[in-house]
């Protein structure tokens, strides 16, 4: 297959760039029809349905949906040292940097007698979810289970499809990154399945309070289906980058970014906005010089072919950043002059990495922040996985006698406002001059 990456010209083009941009298509709305009866036979049978469906969609039957404790110790014994000791890095980086996540419980003394405590509560119970179809993703353990240690969250589960290649077994690196992190609740699950697993319990597997955790568009039509029975982290599409680049890039480098995260899938969006067309020539030069020699040239030359792919020429770095703020990449790479200063430009990305040396692969693995990022636009109003994604916040209300009856008169007057008047009532009753007489007992 050629590469024909294409390029758009939007250097004199006064419309909104949002429709102007190259997106993957996901129907989720369509898929939703596919994982609603595989989601009711969850439900319905539990255990049974879910290794009828192991077999059905991952060509294996496991010999057991939990994996036993001494399966996963047994991994992380074989694990390469090497893929050891990356791991390790991985989680000692990202617990650094998700520990400093936390917020403090916070008391405001709103009135003399009167304050509103805002406590953070973690969620009691998580499913996490880590991909295994296209490739193990082991770092995604890492960054599903750190957040939820670092948030205080009691019992969490991981589920991973079952693989044929290790007999119905979950892959033993994911077991590994799972072992280093003291999870020993692990399901040989995947896909719509496990959500539904997660969201009504099955076998071992009580439900949880929480689903998180990237996937294919199955997994995320079984988010949107039974979102409210279980919460959700978010709806993640197809894997995108950005690049926002000018003639200081080096297009060798733009080269293997775009590469890299076309990797991920053939439906895996790479986007280069430039205002250098010496630099738009050159990444292309690279592109097809590297590409026919990668390990997946065919998976990479079709995402970069595809319609979710492109270049595109701006006039200058400025229209350059309201092309990627309407973008709102998952991943978005600054490679300008003064990258630091157009980077605190951005407003919409799930993460902006600065320069020619934090590549997005780093934010993979060993950067410290999280890879499971809001992709399809939704950075301009959501965020990635944090310690924030697994707490609540509550509010504590306390006031004493004297601070209600303070604000009494506010409250009965907007009460009587929305035509309400038992909320009146439930004040005065308190703070009336016979509130004793009646025949409650005080």
């Amino acid at each position: 297959m050629d590469l024909t990456i294409s390029r758009t010209d939007l250097r004199d083009d006064p419309r909104d760039p949002r429709g102007l941009l190259p997106r993957a298509e996901l129907d989720v709305a369509a898929a939703l029809d596919l994982v609603r009866p595989i989601c009711a036979d969850v439900e319905k049978r539990g255990e049974e349905a879910l290794f009828d469906l192991a077999e059905r969609f991952d060509g294996v039957r496991p010999p057991h949906l939990r994996v036993p404790t001494e399966d996963i110790r047994a991994a992380l014994r074989q694990e390469e040292p090497a893929v050891r000791a990356a791991l390790e890095e991985s989680i000692r980086r990202a617990r650094q940097v998700h520990r400093d996540q936390h917020p403090s419980d916070h008391v405001t003394q709103v009135t003399a007698g009167g304050t509103v405590t805002e406590r953070w509560v973690p969620v009691e119970r998580v499913g996490l979810y880590v991909p295994g179809g296209v490739t193990a993703l082991p770092s995604s353990v890492v960054m599903n289970v750190v957040p939820a240690q670092e948030a205080g969250v009691a019992s969490l589960a991981v589920a991973s499809p079952p693989q044929a290649e290790f007999d119905g077994g979950v892959h033993p690196t994911v077991l590994a990154a799972c072992a280093l992190l003291g999870v020993e609740e692990v399901y040989a699950v995947g896909g719509a399945q496990a959500v539904a697993m997660f969201a009504y319990g099955a076998g071992e597997c009580a439900p949880a309070d929480l689903v998180t955790g990237p996937g294919n568009i199955y997994v995320t039509a079984a988010k949107r289906l039974l979102k409210g029975r279980i919460g959700i982290d978010a709806e993640a599409g197809p894997t995108e980058i950005a690049v926002l680049a000018d003639d200081t890039a080096d297009p060798r480098f733009v080269a293997a970014d775009l590469i890299s995260q076309a990797e991920h899938s053939e439906d895996a969006a790479s986007v280069l906005v430039t205002d250098s067309v010496a630099l738009a020539d050159a990444v292309e030069v690279e592109l097809r010089r590297r590409v026919p020699t990668e390990r997946h040239a065919a998976r990479i030359t079709a995402a970069l072919n595809g319609p979710q792919s492109g270049i595109l020429l701006v006039g200058d770095v400025d229209q350059g950043l309201r092309v990627v703020d309407a973008y709102a990449a998952e991943h978005l790479e600054v490679m300008t002059a003064d990258a630091r200063g157009v980077a605190a430009r951005v407003r919409n990305a799930g993460a902006v990495f600065v320069g020619g040396f934090a590549p997005v692969s780093l934010g993979d693995y060993c950067a410290g922040s999280n890879h499971v990022l809001p992709t399809g636009a939704s950075a301009r109003y959501s965020s990635g996985l944090s310690v924030l994604t697994f707490l609540r916040q509550v509010h504590v209300v306390d006031y004493d006698a004297e601070a209600l009856s303070a604000v009494a008169d506010q409250v009965v007057a907007l009460a009587s406002a929305e035509d309400l008047p038992a909320h009146g009532a439930a004040v005065t009753v308190r703070t009336s001059d016979d509130r004793d007489n009646g025949d409650s007992t005080p």
